[in-house]
């Protein structure tokens, strides 16, 4: 499939409710998957993309924290389907960052511990438990799923959010 352009706030999508994959539609499922893996792929650093960021209204997600120095727990490459979190656990304010606003950072206040029920791309059920950052990533990208961006979780947006520092190459 392809790499896809990520909308950036303030484009309206970003701000939808995604609808859910039920019944799996695989030809859908399928062609969202590898655009969500390829995009991901060819963001540096990138360790996650939901489908709303690629103006697909509907309910999948891609991380992969496997190559993070903050990761303490990692999955690998996941793609999951209809993904729900039904426990969390503890709370951390740490850094994010976002594809859909790359020009800011923000303190985001989020659990610690977490377990997602989703389907796969194959319509089989998985059950991810995680902690940390790959945490915190899954709570963000399944965030967007809801219509909702990073910036809407900080506790101050004069405190709390800040300018991208560019690294030189």
């Amino acid at each position: 499939m392809a790499v896809r352009e990520v909308l950036r706030y303030p484009h309206p999508a970003l701000k939808q409710t995604a609808a859910p994959l039920d019944p799996i539609d695989p030809a859908t499922v399928e062609r969202v998957a590898t655009d969500l893996l390829d995009t991901m792929g060819s963001n540096p650093g990138c360790v996650g993309v939901a489908a709303p960021q690629l103006g697909e209204p509907v309910r999948m997600i891609a991380i992969d924290v496997s190559k993070n120095a903050r990761a303490t727990s990692s999955h690998g490459e996941l793609v999951l389907v209809n993904p729900r979190v039904v426990l969390s656990a503890g709370a951390e304010v740490a850094r994010e960052g976002c594809l859909s606003i790359p020009e800011l950072t923000a303190n985001v206040r989020r659990a610690t511990e977490v377990v997602v029920e989703a389907l796969e791309p194959d319509g089989g059920t998985r059950v991810v438990r995680a902690e940390g950052f790959e945490a915190r990533c899954l709570q963000h990208e399944i965030d967007h799923l809801d219509g909702i961006l990073f910036l809407d979780r900080v506790d101050s947006l004069v405190d709390d959010v800040f300018r991208r520092k560019r690294r030189a190459t």
